[in-house]
């Protein structure tokens, strides 16, 4: 299972993205794709600016952490986002086989990780994600109005 990691550290790192996504005037929402205690790739909220709507920092995470590793499933991969990641993420994380999705605030619009739907852990699905929440919270809150804020701006 998921061995003894740093979540606040790592979240700190998520959380450090969101400040520079926020500052670019992208909403405040930033992701990291961990493996062991190595930082593979990390990602933040987009203005839009690449016309895809599937650029969601987890999206982008996992990509950048397949390209590096060289590998499409990412079984010993840990994931943390400031922010729930809706139903297309959450399905990628699955697809992906990531073993553990860490996030700090709940996504009451479109969470799909147990906030407004639970796909992380559905008995129906073929697979089980590890879900980890509210670690830093609060300091994701106070970078702003997280709820119902597009990770790519669109």
């Amino acid at each position: 299972m998921i061995r003894n990691m740093n979540y606040e550290l790592f979240m700190g790192e998520a959380l450090a993205e969101a400040r520079r996504s926020a500052a670019s005037g992208a909403p405040a929402v930033g992701a990291i794709a961990v493996i062991g205690e190595a930082m593979l790739a990390r990602a933040g909220g987009r203005s839009g600016e690449a016309g895809d709507p599937t650029a969601h920092p987890v999206i982008s995470v996992l990509r950048e952490a397949a390209r590096r590793l060289g590998i499409a499933s990412l079984g010993d991969v840990t994931i943390f986002t400031t922010l729930e990641p809706c139903p297309m993420c959450v399905g990628a994380l699955l697809t992906c086989d990531v073993a553990e999705l860490v996030f700090a605030a709940p996504n009451p619009i479109e969470g799909a990780a147990g906030t407004v739907v639970q796909l992380a852990q559905h008995p129906g699905l073929g697979r089980r994600l590890n879900v980890v929440s509210g670690i830093r919270r609060d300091e994701a809150e106070e970078l702003g109005d997280l709820v119902g804020a597009s990770p790519t701006g669109a």
